[in-house]
Formats: C-alpha cells, structure tokens, sequence
C-alpha cells in the first residue's frame, strides 16, 4: 500500500475499533441487566457477576462485527468525501480500486477475525460462562440459606438462617422429613458449612434436636457441637448440557448418533457450523456496500446522503435475510446451502456494479465526453 492507501486504512480502521467498542458496550449493558438474578437470587459479588458478563463479549461483538464494518466504513468514506481528500486522490491517478483496496483489505482481516472469534473464541468463552453461571446456582450457601426467609431445596428439608456474618450462619433452624414419622427439627446459635471427607455438611454449635419418640413423646437433645450430612439433600447435577453455540467446530459436524440430545438437535448444530463460517463473509459484503454508496456513482458536490441511505436499508435488509436463512436452516438442512448463497452473491452482485459496470459506465462517459 503507498502512503494514501495506508491513510485511508488507518482512518477506517480507527472508526471500526471506536464503532465495534460502542456497540459492544452497549450490548454488554444490555446483556448484564439480564443477569443480574446471579447476584439478586444467588447472592454473588460483583466480581463473579461481572465476569460472567465479560465471558459474553466474544458472541455479542462476532454479531456487532458486520455491521460496525458498513458503519464505519461508509462514515470514513463519506467524511473523506467532505474533506476531498477522495478527489485529490482521484486527481493523482488513483483508481477506484486503489482508493477501495485499503477498506477491502481491512474488512478481510475483520472477517479472519471473526472466523477466529466464531471458532475458538466464542465456544471457550461460553463454556466458561456456563460453568461459572451453574456454580454461582449451585453454589452450597446461596442454594440452601437465605438470610430471613424460609427455603426448601429438597422436599425433605427446609432451613433457615436469622443473618450470615461472613461464613457463619446465626440463628439456625433445619427441619428434616416434615411431616414424616422420623421428622426432627435441629436449631443452633451458630452453624458454618464444611466439607467432611469430599461430602458437603454443616456443623452447628450450642443448639438442640427435637423429636418423637416411638410412643409420640417430644424428645430433647442438647449438643456443643453437631455435624448434619448434607448430602441426601443436594441435588448433584454437575453435567453441563452443551449448546450448540457452546461447541466447538468439530462438535457441530461430528455427532454421535447414539446420543439423544444430539440426535434430536442435529440440524441445530448443523445450521450453527454453517453459520459460524459463514456469518464473517458479510463483512466484506458491508464494505463492499459502503464503497458503493460513496464510490460507486457519480460525483457530487452536495453529497451522497440519498446513496447512503439506500446502501444502509440494504445493509439492513441483508443481515435480516441472513438471519432468516440461518433460523430456517434449524429446521430445515437443506437452507443450509443458503447460508453460503446469500453472502456470496452479495459479493458477486456488489463487485460488479462497483468494478465492472462503474468501469464500463466511466469509460461511456468517457467517450461521450470526446466526442
């Protein structure tokens, strides 16, 4: 690239970085108000909840990433316009091509990229996320105890805390088998969550038993200290279900059939394979698009408002058409080859009303203007 070439790169990728990061901002945002039950209902700290957020970037910024290239593109295009800088490359005998070339190179590495986001990136990101989602849910303290309310994990127990000051439980109450002949009831001043031998307890400190007896007598036993085994209650369900924006590549093509969640969700996974490579191609498509609207006619003093908002109602209508392709590929394997057609005739149908037909349209008028 000569120096105009490597100016116009830079300014366009500088948009792209300053759009990607706002929209991505404002997505997080929104993505973060959707989990706030993990501190609201699991009493996590802000760390966790953040982090669980932030493990949700790589998805969120892989479907900004098309359209923050039109954007960007077609601001970085349109404002080089106003300042004629296009013009006085045009003057120093740079073509159409070599004006585009830097936005066509910079939309190549961002569909890489994303690929790259779309292949390794994402599927670790969303494991991780999933795994830290399940153990704030899962997490011992927050299932069973909530300070000042009654909660029942299991039809067998119902606890209650009076507060929690840091890692000890005050005033504690469980109730075991209600309403069952061999039900008691265990109160302490104190209780604290251990781990005996691998299996999740509580020992519980100056308190008392109540139970029946065989002849329906109330029975009181007093202890110092006493250790209840906690682990008929829990459920353990440590089995992450994987879904198909949590695989990785190869998981979405080679299925067991022998499994039944696979089985059943086969076209999902192949749909979303065909996505993840897919979806970087409309990248270039977006610049190509906002080449067009600014390139792509005539010059013009007063601008290129009118192009532009026809270039962006295609952009728009474009990523809808893609998503609908995707969404109808679950269901149906065959709109798979969809999911390639779309991109790639944009860009076949782009490059020719961009190259050559502006060519042979410039080179008419061209002639005209000599003769």
């Amino acid at each position: 690239m000569n120096n105009i070439q490597k100016y116009i790169f830079f300014r366009v990728m500088r948009s792209v970085l300053i759009i990607v990061g706002g929209l991505a901002l404002l997505a997080i945002l929104a993505q973060g108000l959707s989990r706030t039950d993990i501190i609201v209902e699991n009493r996590q700290n802000a760390f966790t909840f953040f982090t669980i957020v932030m493990l949700g970037a790589p998805q969120i910024m892989a479907l900004l990433l098309p359209m923050a290239m039109f954007v960007a593109s077609i601001w970085a295009l349109n404002r080089l316009h106003r300042d004629s800088e296009i013009v006085v490359a045009e003057a120093a005998g740079m073509t159409r091509w070599q004006i585009a070339s830097p936005v066509l190179r910079l939309a190549t590495l961002a569909a890489i990229l994303h690929l790259s986001v779309n292949l390794f990136v994402q599927p670790a990101a969303q494991r991780e996320m999933r795994a830290q989602v399940q153990d704030a849910r899962t997490e011992l303290v927050s299932t069973l105890f909530r300070p000042g309310q009654f909660t029942s994990p299991d039809e067998n127990l119902t606890v209650f805390a009076r507060a929690q000051e840091g890692s000890d439980l005050i005033g504690v109450q469980i109730a075991e088998r209600p309403g069952q002949p061999d039900a008691r009831d265990v109160l302490a001043k104190r209780g604290r969550f251990i781990e005996v031998d691998g299996v999740p307890s509580i020992v519980m400190f100056d308190g008392e038993v109540y139970q029946l007896n065989s002849n329906n007598e109330l029975t009181i036993l007093r202890f110092d200290q006493s250790t209840i085994d906690l682990s008929p209650f829990i459920r353990e369900d440590d089995k992450i279900i994987l879904k198909a924006s949590d695989r990785y590549l190869h998981e979405l093509i080679y299925l067991d059939p022998s499994n039944a969640q696979e089985a059943q969700d086969i076209d999902k996974f192949l749909a979303e394979a065909h996505a993840r490579i897919t979806t970087p191609i409309l990248s270039i498509a977006m610049a190509m698009l906002a080449i067009l609207a600014v390139l792509g006619g005539n010059f013009s003093r007063r601008g290129y408002s009118r192009r532009i908002v026809f270039a962006s109602a295609a952009a728009l209508g474009l990523i809808i058409v893609q998503l609908s392709v995707q969404s109808a590929s679950t269901s149906d394997r065959a709109m798979n080859a969809a999911q390639w057609l779309v991109p790639v005739t944009a860009i076949v149908l782009l490059a020719y009303a961009l190259f050559w037909r502006g060519r042979r349209i410039k080179g008419v008028s061209r002639k005209r203007s000599l003769a």
